[in-house]
């Protein structure tokens, strides 16, 4: 069965860094284009970086450039995200996901797998 899972999330500091997990069953994560996305309360999901399958390039909203950082284990089948100077704004549900299509540059939610999310919390 086909699976993301995320973690990692919890309660940090502003300044603070955390380092989110997302863990793939039953495909090989090299071979798919991987978003990570979040969710604030009261906002819609929004597309906050990508690593291509084609090529290995990345994408990041201007939101969290600089600051953000994703990058992929093929050994392991796992794909990070290493956030630093977190800021309140950055408080949300953050979702990992999966699409087999190699579309190069697209940013957008039509993934098609979804892991259930994990929770950040930037507070003092």
């Amino acid at each position: 069965q086909v699976q993301l899972v995320e973690s990692g999330g919890g309660l940090v500091q502003p300044g603070g860094s955390l380092r989110l997990s997302c863990a793939a069953s039953a495909f090989t994560l090299r071979n798919y284009d991987i978003g990570w996305f979040r969710q604030a309360p009261g906002k819609e999901r929004e597309a906050i970086s990508y690593i291509y399958s084609r090529d290995g390039s990345t994408y990041y909203a201007d939101s969290v450039k600089g600051r953000f950082t994703i990058f992929k284990d093929n050994a392991k089948n796992m794909v990070y995200l290493q956030m630093n100077r977190l800021k309140p704004e950055d408080t949300a549900v953050y979702y990992c996901a999966a699409d087999p299509r190699s579309r190069g540059d697209y940013v957008g939610t039509d993934m098609d797998y979804w892991g259930k999310g994990t929770l950040v919390t930037v507070s003092s």
